[in-house]
């Protein structure tokens, strides 16, 4: 079997250069029309880029990767990619190949000493798999489209002091828009989350059942993730829109719904709860369980016992 060989690319200016393009207006940021860009009809690709990434494709045809998923598209979607995350392309076309969207690429530094160096970390997207793309209405598109033409316009202008201001106000509108298309999917879309939700439910119920809970420990939001084959940022939107609980809340739910059982219905001390649950220290469960019921698991037991 062939070895695969990732190429980490450092720089904007070694991107424009492995995709066949002129040097960059500017070496922190590009603002690229995929006409101009000149890969071969077919081929195939593994790297991973020391920048940030955002994908409008129109009509896109072939296979991407990227967060351990691949996907096939041949309609328009957008993508959004963290620093350093293995990307993978591969054209399967071997006829002339019609490009027509965006590349956006932002180099951390441009970000530098900037509010969006910090807040452009609170957009889970740029941890979505591949199969969790945005998927862009006409009209949305449009609005899209409008932004990143306004910022192509402001790049190839000669730069001076009001450039950066101007793509950086374009940038966080961008970020937003995408949100809330987002945030649109997500509901569009219900019936595929409450599907995840189902299956996360059906998931909690099997590790409860599990006979050898002490050796596993409470499933963490990463192992929920990949036994639902999404990413961890996706599955959190997901449940905050349609629970308003993040993972991490909603597996710490279903913990204290099954020691209250555990309490109600066995003779077993917190002690051994915890014990069956994989919790290194009984300590940690009782902090838990009183910061979720405003009770301790003593004063809980004792409460049922006077209801009886």
């Amino acid at each position: 079997m062939e070895k695969r060989v990732i190429h980490n690319i450092k720089t904007i200016s070694e991107y424009h250069k492995v995709m066949g393009l002129p040097k960059p207006e500017h070496p922190l940021i590009s603002v690229i029309d995929y006409e101009s860009i000149t890969l071969p009809c077919k081929a195939s690709m593994s790297f991973t880029l020391d920048f940030y990434t955002i994908l409008l494709d129109k009509d896109f045809k072939g296979r991407m990767k990227y967060g351990q998923q691949s996907g096939d598209f041949e309609d328009g979607v957008m993508f959004f990619m963290a620093p350093r995350q293995i990307f993978e392309v591969e054209l399967l076309s071997t006829d002339p190949i019609d490009r027509s969207g965006w590349v956006l690429l932002i180099h951390p530094d441009f970000l530098w000493k900037t509010p969006l160096s910090r807040s452009i970390r609170q957009y889970e997207y740029f941890g979505y798999s591949i199969n969790e793309a945005l998927f862009l209405s006409d009209k949305e598109q449009k609005s899209i489209l409008g932004i990143m033409e306004i910022m192509a316009q402001e790049y190839r202008n000669n730069i001076d002091k009001f450039s950066e201001p101007v793509i950086l106000a374009q940038l966080e509108l961008l970020l937003t828009y995408a949100d809330r298309f987002y945030q649109r999917q997500f509901i569009t879309r219900k019936k595929s989350g409450h599907s995840i939700i189902d299956r996360l439910e059906q998931l909690l119920d099997e590790y409860f059942n599990e006979e050898h809970l002490s050796n596993k420990g409470i499933p963490t939001v990463q192992d929920i993730a990949s036994s639902l084959n999404i990413s961890p940022g996706y599955l959190s939107s997901l449940l905050k829109l349609l629970t308003g609980e993040s993972t991490q809340h909603y597996i710490q739910d279903r913990v204290i719904e099954h020691v209250k059982d555990q309490l109600s219905t066995t003779d077993h001390s917190i002690s051994e709860i915890a014990y069956i649950l994989g919790f290194e220290h009984p300590q940690s469960l009782s902090r838990l369980f009183k910061a979720k019921t405003s009770l301790s698991p003593q004063e809980y037991k004792k409460q049922l016992g006077a209801s009886n």
